[in-house]
């Protein structure tokens, strides 16, 4: 559900949807465990914006992923900050 919906939040701002890491300015992550921080690090690292998104009830995971160097929000947020992020 989430990916057809950012797809279009893309879409609708002229990018384009890749899988490849290596090839991406901004990486859009569902965070399910604290282990996705150290991903994120990676990702910073290479200079890759990141936001992240999870449930609002796991403020512990968006904290993890804040303190890593990502963009972090709950799910209900996700499409309005993809969207300034990608018009900013």
């Amino acid at each position: 559900m989430f990916r057809a919906k950012l797809a279009a939040v893309v879409a609708a701002t002229a990018g384009a949807v890749t899988r490849d890491a290596d090839s991406c300015d901004l990486a859009v992550l569902e965070i399910a465990s604290p282990a996705e921080a150290e991903r994120i690090r990676e990702l910073r690292h290479r200079g890759v914006a990141v936001l992240a998104y999870g449930p609002h009830v796991r403020a512990d995971l968006l904290r993890a992923a804040r303190e890593a160097g990502a963009v972090a929000v709950p799910n209900s947020e996700v499409e309005r900050r993809l969207a300034e992020l990608l018009n900013d």
